[in-house]
């Protein structure tokens, strides 16, 4: 330790706050806070024989460490989460934004609730049900819901203009009260029994729907005991299947982590009402400073996504900000939470559970990792490529009708879908359709942006054959980058069959690689063709939804356009004031006075809607309209990742 960082190190507070480590080229490598600043940094360099990871480190990378003081812990806490998501540094616990599991949201503040699938909680007042741990449960979930409880399916704009039931209504599973006038005494009762059936509560669900199936009975109304009677068999084979995990029925989410070297995985097991709801893994990277300082970061990133927070927050070991974090937690929540590390009994059982969770989704990952390794290294070598391919993006160009010319990037890392490098690109070059010469443009601007910003792939696949191949390669030389290997990939197709008995007959997927004239044709089944094809799909998905947003935002536009009185100045104040498309089509027609004036308005509205009562409605415009609320302040402009503000 040099002398400047040594006489830094002297000087620290004793108050709580936040420290930034820092290495010679002044980059923040890591954020951590503390009650006492001055025992927790000097705690690095004072452990006499300790070996761990983030000891050693500490000598190669540290050059620097400032500190920021605050108050108490919770403010530490929440300085600490900013400043990880503002610097994103390299030996912090990161998470990305799409890993919340899905939830179901019931609103009963409405005359008629429906369930909806969200992925954040907010504090609107509305009851949150999850989270799911996966898209099947969630499905199984509503399955039963629609089938036997009978609350609406659709969004409140539909409720509010639907003219005559849909076909869930004809099949006995809605009683529609967008159309007819369904008793709100009635319906709530519907509502109430979907709270107990997703709250687990077996006991008063299927007490009450005994009672129910008698009084039908006896009343003579067979159908309705014998729909009843089906309903109790649903919901008892249903209920059946969740295991009952403590007697207390409180909502808990329990903490466990796995560490191998600088990998650390942690896992999440939730626990709704007693009962098991699901898991979650987080596997991490790079994660060399101790474990009592990177659980409750990983809490505190953890909660501040959106997710849901429970009563009781597990934890398998104790740390020093417990207080703060549960005054942090409570604040979010709006009630008591409570952060525990439970020594014996149910509690205790439940984290044993959460780490052995860990333990086997560390080793799955191991083997999905190790086979993972041997798929780059065996299409490396079968495609003669000069490195391993552990960073991979696939190019496609889509248009339609020659018009609305766009192209797609994705990416794969370790062989694994990576959405954080995804790109969409306009072409800016042509007015016409060029496959060649599109091609050309995008890799142009993709291999520049990648020099200046020292971010280049392994290897580049293109979607085509040879001629997009050449343009790529012709894209690569003329930038003057000529260490990422750059391959095509063409799909199958239909081949001739002089004999009219037999069947077509399909050639294989075909890649074309520089230098060779004939394509190399891998194995149809392997893994190596597996992976490169599911990323020639992606591109191609994602280039074709992006095309046809653009074409969608047109026909909005257009309808717009069509509107006297409305013009540029206006359209870009609906949408200020609205904040998106899909709202300005939601608004109802004083909503729209507020912002345009009453005569605007109403025209604003009638071209948005359309009359149904008339016959000369467009389809395919009305089509656009109900689907021009996916384009919410799309960004498709290079550079801007899909989901990003």
């Amino acid at each position: 330790m040099d002398a400047k960082l040594e006489a830094k190190l002297d000087a620290l507070p004793t108050e709580p706050g936040v420290y930034l480590m820092k290495d010679r080229r002044g980059e923040i490598i890591y954020v951590g806070k503390a009650i006492n600043l001055r025992n927790r940094v000097r705690s690095y360099f004072t452990r006499t024989g300790d070996t761990r990871a983030f000891v050693s480190l500490l000598d190669k990378f540290l050059a620097d460490i400032e500190t920021v003081l605050v108050h108490n812990e919770k403010e530490a806490l929440l300085l600490e989460n900013e400043l990880i998501k503002k610097h994103k540094p390299r030996f912090n616990v990161l998470l990305k934004d799409d890993k919340q599991y899905i939830s179901l949201r019931l609103d009963k503040t409405q005359t008629y609730p429906r369930l909806e699938v969200v992925r954040r909680y907010e504090k609107d007042g509305a009851r949150y049900f999850g989270p799911y741990s996966s898209a099947s449960a969630i499905r199984e979930t509503l399955r039963v819901i629609n089938r036997y409880f009978h609350l609406r399916t659709c969004t409140d704009h539909v409720l509010a203009n639907r003219k005559r039931p849909c076909l869930l209504h004809q099949i006995g599973r809605c009683p529609a009260p967008c159309v007819y006038p369904v008793p709100p005494e009635d319906y709530k009762k519907s509502v109430d029994e979907v709270v107990l059936f997703l709250e687990g509560k077996a006991g008063e669900l299927v007490d009450g729907l005994r009672a129910r199936m008698k009084q039908a009975s006896s009343e003579l109304k067979f159908e309705e005991a014998a729909r009843i009677r089906d309903q109790l068999r649903a919901i008892e084979r249903s209920l059946e299947r969740q295991k009952v995990a403590t007697t207390d029925f409180k909502d808990q989410d329990v903490f466990s982590f796995h560490r191998e070297g600088d990998r650390l995985l942690v896992y999440v097991l939730y626990v709704r009402q007693g009962r098991l709801n699901g898991g979650q893994a987080f596997p991490l990277g790079s994660q060399e400073f101790p474990d009592e300082e990177l659980l409750p970061s990983f809490v505190n990133l953890y909660y501040d996504q959106g997710n849901f927070v429970p009563e009781e927050i597990l934890l398998p070991l104790d740390i020093e900000e417990r207080e703060g974090l549960e005054a942090l937690l409570s604040e979010r929540k709006g009630d008591r939470v409570r952060v525990m590390v439970p020594k014996r009994g149910e509690k205790r059982d439940l984290v044993e559970m959460a780490q052995k969770n860990a333990e086997q989704a560390a080793i799955e990952r191991r083997r999905t990792k190790d086979e993972t390794e041997s798929v780059l290294r065996r299409l490396q070598e079968r495609l003669s490529l000069k490195r391993m391919p552990r960073r991979m993006e696939c190019f496609d160009i889509s248009h339609f009708q020659g018009a609305s010319i766009v192209a797609s990037q994705v990416a794969a890392t370790e062989g694994e879908i990576d959405k954080s490098r995804y790109r969409r690109y306009r072409i800016k070059t042509l007015e016409k359709q060029d496959d060649f010469a599109s091609m050309h443009e995008v890799i142009s601007r993709r291999l520049k942006r990648g020099q200046e910003e020292g971010d280049l792939p392994d290897l580049l696949v293109i979607d085509g054959g040879k001629g997009q191949l050449a343009s790529a390669l012709a894209a690569a030389k003329d930038v003057g980058v000529e260490e990422v290997d750059i391959i095509s990939l063409a799909k199958s197709r239909d081949e001739e069959v002089h004999d009219r008995d037999e069947e077509s007959a399909r050639s294989p997927e075909r890649v074309f690689i520089p230098g060779r004239k004939d394509p190399i044709v891998l194995r149809q089944n392997s893994a190596e063709l597996y992976l490169l094809a599911r990323l020639r799909d992606e591109a191609h998905r994602f280039a074709i939804t992006f095309q046809q947003k653009s074409m969608r935002r047109g026909s909005f536009t257009s309808v717009l356009d069509d509107v006297p009185g409305v013009g540029a100045a206006r359209k870009k104040l609906l949408l200020r004031h609205f904040g998106s498309l899909k709202r300005v089509r939601e608004a109802s027609i004083e909503d729209l006075v507020e912002v345009l004036g009453p005569t605007v308005a109403e025209r604003v509205h009638a071209a948005l809607h359309g009359h149904p009562e008339e016959d000369d409605v467009d389809p395919i415009r009305e089509a656009s309209l109900a689907d021009a609320g996916d384009l919410i302040d799309e960004k498709s402009e290079e550079g801007s990742p899909p989901g990003s503000p």
